[in-house]
């Protein structure tokens, strides 16, 4: 499953005694495959703080797993010629063990070996500050994305209305893939040649009268150049004067006459911006994905799918230069860019997880700050009932209240305005990998 549950307890000797239980329970039932969630110490400031965080941390949490979710659906519109490997670009980079710096990793992987980034997000400096940096990391992945899609869609856009053109029967449709210069009269100043759409039916009628539907139509002028389902497109040649009268009986006759006049600059212009077009949405992810070369790593109990990341001053290990060359290879800008930047909103995503299991820890659990926190990987969905059975029973001490809430819907917790099924005895945030649902 790509659910996970990141849960906290208290950190002295009963509760981590508890944590044990808990251990040996979901493992003898195989409920789920449980690893210790490291985070760091920050530095705490006032309860009253951590209020206010706590409801901005909730928020921001909410904004960043909408933000990654928009940039993975972002990715499945760009490769809409190669959906299948969509997830395979939907990768974190490989985190801090030295190992693993430079490569990309699966998700699970790096939510399972989750460590604190402590040169991009100082533990050090106070709460509000590594928060703020996280706000704003986010805001301005947020407004790149708008843009960069923005342009995105236009581009779709402007191409699909081109598209339009060339559809259609003869009577929309454009007429600049159809017609050529050889099939007018140009240049002249007393002769014109007209386009007519005349119905399967009456191509025999057409040629027996066009000649006679108006004076000055010049004989034996006229050839049928394209035909849909219903009719024809034939061409016919008159003198200008007569126009307007050509018009109205061709109308009489069923014959539609096409408001068209061969523009050679109009129509060269026409043809070069849809290829300009196609060429400019193709070079936004092009035809080629780098395929994940799978390699293994060295973490016990999990396997890691890894790609070589590559970096100029510093290759990956056992990474040619071709290889460096070649990685992201046919990959166009926009594509290239949400890879990279869906990464950093995602391991962003995490890292605010990890501060709001650990600001609910010190307000639940309180001061001096004492608390392990836990990742529990239900192994399957039909097992959540009974996972969450056996977390409300080794933990119900630590909150009667709550634990008997979860029991009697009926039962208000004091101080709360959350619905009961939300609030559990221990501290509990979900996390949900199913990006593209």
């Amino acid at each position: 499953m790509s659910e996970f549950w990141l849960i906290s307890a208290p950190g002295d000797q009963e509760n981590l005694q508890a944590l044990e239980r808990m251990n040996t329970v979901t493992s003898k039932s195989n409920l789920s495959y449980n690893t210790k969630f490291s985070i760091p110490d920050f530095k705490v400031g006032t309860l009253d703080s951590l209020v206010g965080l706590s409801d901005e941390l909730g928020k921001l949490d909410t904004f960043a797993e909408s933000l990654i979710k928009r940039m993975a659906q972002s990715v499945v519109e760009v490769m809409e010629d190669a959906k299948g490997k969509v997830p395979e670009n939907l990768l974190a980079n490989g985190g801090l063990k030295e190992k693993m710096k430079y490569l990309k990793i699966d998700l699970t992987s790096f939510v399972t070996h989750f460590e604190w980034d402590m040169a991009k997000y100082p533990a050090k400096q106070p709460l509000v500050s590594v928060v703020d940096t996280l706000a704003k990391q986010l805001a301005q992945i947020e407004t790149d994305l708008k843009s960069r899609t923005a342009a995105y869609n236009t581009l779709k856009t402007n191409l699909e209305n081109l598209e339009k053109k060339s559809m259609g029967n003869l009577f929309t449709r454009t007429l600049s893939d159809i017609v050529s210069k050889e099939d007018f009269v140009l240049d002249s100043e007393y002769l014109i040649t007209l386009l007519v759409i005349v119905p399967k039916p009456s191509y025999t009628q057409w040629q027996k009268t066009y000649e006679s539907l108006s004076d000055m139509v010049v004989p034996r002028s006229t050839k049928l150049i394209a035909e849909d389902n219903e009719g024809g497109l034939f061409t016919v040649t008159l003198f200008r004067k007569v126009i307007e009268d050509f018009k109205t009986k061709a109308k009489e006759n069923k014959f539609t006459v096409r408001e068209f006049y061969y523009d050679e600059k109009e129509i060269k212009r026409e043809r070069e911006e849809m290829s300009r077009l196609l060429s400019d949405k193709k070079q936004q992810y092009q035809t080629s994905c780098v395929a994940l070369k799978k390699g293994s790593s060295t973490f016990p109990d999990h396997k890691v799918k890894v790609t070589p990341l590559g970096t100029p001053d510093r290759p990956a290990a056992g990474q040619t230069d071709r290889e460096r060359e070649s990685e992201g290879e046919g990959e166009g800008p926009l594509l290239r860019w949400l890879k990279v930047n869906f990464s950093e909103a995602f391991i962003a995503w995490i890292h605010l997880k990890a501060l709001r299991v650990f600001v609910e820890s010190v307000l639940r659990y309180g001061l001096p700050v004492n608390f392990q926190a836990v990742l529990l990987q239900p192994h399957k969905k039909s097992s959540t009932k009974r996972l969450r059975e056996v977390l409300n029973s080794v933990f119900r001490h630590l909150d009667q209240v709550a634990a008997a809430s979860i029991l009697d819907a009926s039962v208000e917790i004091p101080g709360l305005q959350l619905n009961n099924q939300d609030y559990f005895p221990y501290v509990y945030f979900h996390i949900d990998l199913s990006l593209l649902d």
